[in-house]
C-alpha cells in the first residue's frame, strides 16, 4: 500500500486550488475578479474533481481495509471541500443563484 493514500493527497490538491480562487476573488462581485470567469469555472471543476475522487477513494479503502482514523478524516475533508467547490461553482456561474 502506498505510504501516502490518495485522499490526503487530493485535500492538499484541492486546498491549494481552494485558496487560489480565494485569492483571485472568487467571492466577490464579477467586477472584482481577477481572472476570467471561465478561468475560475474551470479551476473550480477541477478541484471538485479532484476532491470528490480523493473521498470516493477514501471511502472505497475504509470499506476494503477496515478502520483507519486519518484515512476516515481525509475523506471528510475532501467530502466538504467538494461540497464548498460545488457551491462556489453555483456562485461563479453567470446568472447563478444565491442560497
Amino acid at each position: 500500500m502506498n505510504n501516502l493514500p490518495f485522499p490526503w493527497l487530493a485535500l492538499g490538491m484541492g486546498l491549494l486550488v481552494a485558496f487560489g480562487l480565494l485569492g483571485s476573488g472568487a467571492l466577490g462581485p464579477p467586477e472584482s475578479y481577477q481572472l476570467p470567469t471561465l478561468t475560475l469555472l474551470i479551476v473550480n471543476e477541477f478541484g471538485f474533481f479532484v476532491t470528490a475522487i480523493g473521498a470516493g477513494v477514501g471511502i472505497n479503502a475504509l470499506l476494503t481495509s477496515g478502520r483507519r482514523p486519518g484515512l476516515l478524516l481525509a475523506s471528510i475533508a475532501c467530502g466538504l471541500l467538494a461540497a464548498a467547490f460545488l457551491y462556489l461553482g453555483i456562485q461563479l456561474w453567470p446568472g447563478g443563484f444565491s442560497f
